[in-house]
């Protein structure tokens, strides 16, 4: 099964007051550079969504992820979701994981397990203690409907269409759920994973 990982980073993060995306953990590496490095060393091509005239290297991000630019980011996550799945058009991969640039703490063995859940007709939703998180994994079934999206709904209106076909995975990890969205999270996470 060959998977892509689309991470979505172009929206504004107003809660947490400043670009997040840039704020730093621990080891002195960013929000974001996390959240990418996690998804390179695990699915077979990462594709970042960012904001119109961003690049790889002003985000600190490594070469081998491409930048998607999402022209409409600041209208919503729906939108950015959307450039993100029309840039897919070029990929050969059965399924795609929409990854979420503020949550860093996702385990490698979390995506391996979504990985193998995953298949083009399925939808693979990862439950942590009965709470459903991220990645969602898409099939390319749904990929041309992944590009109609607008708003800040995100895919919640797929997931709906679709339930019948979503494949929920128990897992034990509590990073699928612990995303970013004020400083204190942040500190919060990072003493966490210490």
């Amino acid at each position: 099964m060959t998977v892509v990982a689309l991470v979505l980073a172009a929206g504004q993060g107003s809660r947490f007051g400043a670009d997040k995306r840039r704020a730093l953990l621990g080891d002195g590496r960013s929000l974001l550079q996390h959240s990418v490095e996690h998804a390179l060393a695990v699915f077979d091509e990462v594709r970042v969504v960012a904001r119109a005239g961003e690049d790889a290297d002003a985000l600190g991000l490594p070469g081998a992820c491409r930048i998607v630019p999402s022209l409409d980011a600041g209208l919503g996550m729906g939108h950015s979701l959307a450039a993100g799945a029309a840039s897919l058009s070029d990929c050969d991969a059965q399924a795609v994981a929409i990854v979420l640039g503020d949550m860093p703490w996702i385990l490698p063995y979390t995506f391996r397990r979504l990985i193998e859940a995953a298949g083009q007709s399925v939808i693979v939703v990862p439950r942590h203690q009965g709470q459903n998180g991220h990645p969602v994994l898409f099939g390319r079934d749904y990929w041309a409907e992944l590009t109609t999206l607008a708003g800040d709904e995100g895919a919640r209106s797929v997931l709906q269409r679709y339930r019948d076909r979503v494949r929920v995975l128990d897992v034990d990890d509590s990073g699928v759920l612990r995303d970013v969205d004020t400083p204190a999270a942040l500190n919060q996470g990072i003493s966490r994973s210490v």
